[in-house]
């Protein structure tokens, strides 16, 4: 990835602030980004908050980042162009990046549907930190629950460019973990997710 060039004016001083590691020692975790990607009705928001609560309850310091929430507020001047998606992404990430320096357990809930989008956010949260976890539910099941009615939107061709109906969805190849929520009940796919990320994060 290419350094960027920033204008004269601009001189961060990231290197003189308490790091990544002073924040951890503080809080007694090892910060990641768990970063949910699947499509829309798939179960991503859900897991998520289960996800926080079992971990707050035990004790760890979390932050969600969802996209309705994310839309609402600091990414509400965007749009669904693929310029749009991609700033959207790019902001995001930048985001959980500052949550992770805090020494946070991030977990984001985004479509984020292309391999390439999310490259993009692992290359600005880094490698080393970035878990991508795919949240594979069916489109067919996806469509049942339609919990905000967007499938039947876009089915209607009121909505455009809807993943999974008109745009395509790419899974991750490998994701760090897969859940598969076809068969198995919302507290059995939040227990998979604690129970690989509990051994990571622990101090």
């Amino acid at each position: 990835m290419e350094k960027q060039h920033l204008p004269e004016n601009i001189h961060p001083i990231f290197d003189q602030l308490l790091q990544q590691s002073d924040k951890e020692q503080l809080l007694n975790q090892k910060a990641v980004v768990l970063w949910m990607t699947g499509l829309s009705g798939s179960g991503k928001s859900t897991i998520a908050k289960g996800v926080e609560k079992a971990l707050h309850e035990k004790g760890f310091l979390t932050q969600v980042l969802d996209g309705d929430n994310i839309r609402s507020g600091i990414n509400n001047n965007l749009g669904f162009s693929d310029e749009d998606r991609t700033e959207n992404i790019r902001r995001i990430a930048e985001v959980a990046k500052l949550f992770l320096q805090s020494g946070l357990v991030t977990i984001c809930s985004f479509v984020s549907p292309t391999i390439a989008i999310r490259q993009q956010a692992r290359n600005i949260i880094g490698e080393k930190h970035f878990l991508e976890v795919f949240i594979n539910t069916p489109l067919e099941i996806c469509e049942q629950r339609d919990v905000k009615g967007l499938y039947k939107k876009a089915r209607a061709g009121q909505i455009k460019q809807f993943t999974g109906i008109d745009a395509p969805f790419e899974a991750p190849n490998p994701p760090a973990l897969e859940i598969k929520t076809a068969n198995q009940t919302i507290e059995d796919s939040v227990a998979d997710v604690l129970n690989f990320t509990l051994p990571i994060i622990t101090y």
